[in-house]
């Protein structure tokens, strides 16, 4: 997926020399063919995140079209108020790029893990959200992004977790979901986004549920959350962040007000991770881990059927 991210971000840069990528001191091997293919077009900010936002925002206004990179713990969360007042509240063509959201950078610690960067977003007015599974969502994801011509933040969770698309994905539209497996109308149906929809896939495939992709969180279609609701016993969310203010959140916002059926949000509880290992450990201690979800997806609807 990293690799589909340069490729894209490359061209998007040869095709417009408008376009400019910023960088708090990380990705230098990510961005080597960049830095080699568009040298005029690649700033290091160093390691002055707020200062970065700040600069991105005064490039925006004079017709660049920045790119800003950083690890997700830093872009959005450091620089939350200079992206609500410096780009946002301008709704300025901003692209910002959050790197190891979740629990990839599982062995530094809180300080690095990055489980509340989509809430953090998601009250900024204007700000459209976005969270690729794979590198043909990437590939979509930052072609919609540069066409958006509004401010974006662009989730990047883990990079290895294999392709669910087959092919190319059409170009993407406003807040729609992706259907991206088909099951049985009598069970739940999985609503995922970034890393985690490779696990509704794995977990889908044992028992013949359909699978909707997020890789925009907002806006979110209220007409497709409907659809997907009329169409399965209950839904399940899966997000590698807080289930408040994530996912599970924007799609309990919509039932609430606009349709009727249960849900149950999977993410990262309430709580601060309490030791460091793996990522396979994190995932494993938050619950996140294949057999956990399956457990809590089973006792859901057979609490659902017993009613």
């Amino acid at each position: 997926m990293r690799d589909a991210f340069s490729t894209a971000l490359v061209n998007l840069a040869i095709a417009d020399p408008k376009v400019l990528l910023l960088t708090g001191d990380h990705g230098y091997a990510l961005f080597d063919e960049f830095r080699k293919r568009c040298p005029n077009q690649y700033i290091n900010a160093g390691i002055a995140e707020q200062n970065m936002i700040g600069m991105a925002a005064g490039l925006a206004r004079v017709g660049f079209r920045p790119f800003v990179y950083g690890l997700a713990a830093f872009v959005p969360i450091r620089t939350v108020e200079q992206i609500k007042l410096d780009i946002a509240h301008d709704d300025l063509p901003v692209v910002l790029l959050g790197d190891g959201a979740g629990f990839v950078y599982s062995h530094l610690g809180t300080s690095h893990q990055s489980t509340e960067d989509i809430a953090c977003t998601r009250a900024i007015p204007g700000i459209e959200i976005l969270s690729p599974a794979d590198r043909f969502e990437m590939t979509a994801c930052m072609n919609y992004a540069y066409s958006a011509k509004k401010s974006v933040y662009m989730r990047m969770g883990k990079s290895d977790r294999g392709d669910i698309h087959a092919g190319p994905v059409q170009p993407l539209e406003s807040g729609r979901l992706l259907k991206v497996r088909a099951g049985r109308k009598n069970g739940p149906a999985l609503i995922a986004t970034g890393s985690m929809l490779r696990t509704a896939m794995d977990i889908a495939a044992l028992q013949d549920l359909t699978v909707w992709s997020v890789p925009i969180l907002k806006p979110l279609s209220v007409s497709d959350v409907c659809d997907a609701a009329a169409e399965a016993l209950c839904l399940v969310t899966l997000e590698e962040h807080s289930v408040l203010g994530g996912l599970g959140a924007a799609v309990a916002e919509i039932i609430t007000e606009h349709c009727s059926t249960r849900l149950l949000r999977i993410g990262v509880a309430d709580r601060f991770s309490e030791h460091c290992g793996t990522y396979a450990y994190l995932m494993n201690e938050h619950g996140l881990d294949n057999e956990s979800i399956l457990r809590r997806v089973n006792s859901f609807v057979s609490s659902i059927q017993s009613a």
